[in-house]
């Protein structure tokens, strides 16, 4: 495909005809008028691009009816690397955070990264190599560490393939309870739906076929089992999945190791606390109206502000020098000058 010409026309024509290639590559199936916004033009000249590409070899066929538009044909891929410039910066900023939230990775996406540099046309390999990373860590977020690419790997392809998994709750520590300890629970056979991520954390929403009803679990903190039995999807318990998994108090979390760490009862419910509070913080159910929240961070101080956002009584404090800090802040607090009053 040229990509030069005497004048503009010709490698604006390339550069579309590229871009055209890439959505086909996203979606097998386009409606015209799709196309044509994703593309900045007008149906007509998304058809001639069409037919460029036609006369090039690529076998785009034309799918009729209402729910019709365009697609590649059946049994046939686009060439490997046919990236757009959005892409490409796309895939080097993936292949540079992805290290930070799965074990195991930084290696091989370096190489990956490397790779595909390699492979891609000059122009979009300077894109890529103008975009270097340096990660830091956000104290505030309270990240996870890594977890381990295998058993992401196997929770995904459980989604993937709707399959029953069998799966056992680990502590904290990666260690397995055994039977007669205080937090032993036996395992469980759920319905594996949907993987997302949230703060560093990798949750999955699945359907329990004991209790019958949906639950949120930490990825890292299950040992599974694959299975062969299939099952068919459902409606899930809430048309907003993020907002189901962030204001699910059930999630298999535990407290981040912290210097210090410390607990309130507060007057609200334990949902809304836990779409509120920082990721690495526990909040137990208590009654419709309470809830206590366990949470660290690296001073006494540091916890009494994250509590103080959240605009409720706090009660029931623990250890004592939380409620120490939290006396001091409202003391901070309380002789601030009131600039209203200033003449």
């Amino acid at each position: 495909m040229a990509t030069t010409g005497h004048d503009g026309t010709m490698a604006s024509t390339s550069r579309r005809a590229l871009r055209l290639l890439s959505l086909f590559g996203s979606r097998r199936l386009w409606p015209l008028r799709e196309l044509a916004t994703a593309l900045g033009v007008s149906e007509r000249t998304v058809r001639r691009d069409i037919e460029t590409l036609r006369r090039l070899g690529y076998p785009i066929t034309t799918v009729h009816g209402p729910d019709g538009g365009y697609r590649l044909g059946a049994g046939h891929t686009l060439p490997p690397l046919m990236f757009d410039h959005d892409q490409a910066l796309a895939v080097a900023v993936a292949l540079q955070t992805a290290p930070g939230t799965v074990f195991g990775l930084r290696d091989d996406a370096a190489r990956a990264l490397v790779t595909l540099e390699q492979a891609m046309p000059a122009a979009l390999r300077e894109s890529m190599k103008s975009l270097r990373l340096t990660t830091l860590q956000n104290y505030w977020e309270f990240p996870a560490p890594p977890i381990d690419s295998t058993v992401l790997a196997a929770v995904g392809t459980a989604v993937r393939h709707r399959h029953v998994l069998v799966t056992e709750t680990l502590r904290a520590d990666g260690s397995r309870p055994e039977t007669g300890d205080d937090d032993f629970l036996p395992a469980r056979r759920i319905e594996p739906h949907h993987l997302v991520v949230w703060a560093g954390r990798w949750y999955l929403v699945a359907y329990d076929l004991g209790e019958h009803q949906w639950r949120v679990h930490r990825v890292d903190r299950l040992r599974t089992r694959p299975t062969t039995h299939r099952f068919s999807p459902r409606r899930l318990p809430h048309d907003d999945l993020a907002h189901f998994v962030m204001s699910s108090h059930e999630r298999g979390d535990a407290p981040a190791a912290w210097e210090c760490t410390g607990s309130a009862r507060l007057t609200l419910p334990a949902g809304v606390v836990a779409r509120w509070a920082p990721s690495g913080s526990v909040v137990e159910h208590l009654d419709n109206e309470h809830c206590r929240l366990t949470l660290g961070a690296w001073s006494w101080a540091g916890i009494a502000g994250i509590l103080a956002t959240f605009d409720t009584e706090l009660t029931d404090l623990h250890p004592p020098e939380l409620a120490q800090a939290c006396h001091r802040l409202a003391y901070r607090l309380a002789v601030v000058p009131d600039a209203e009053r200033r003449p």
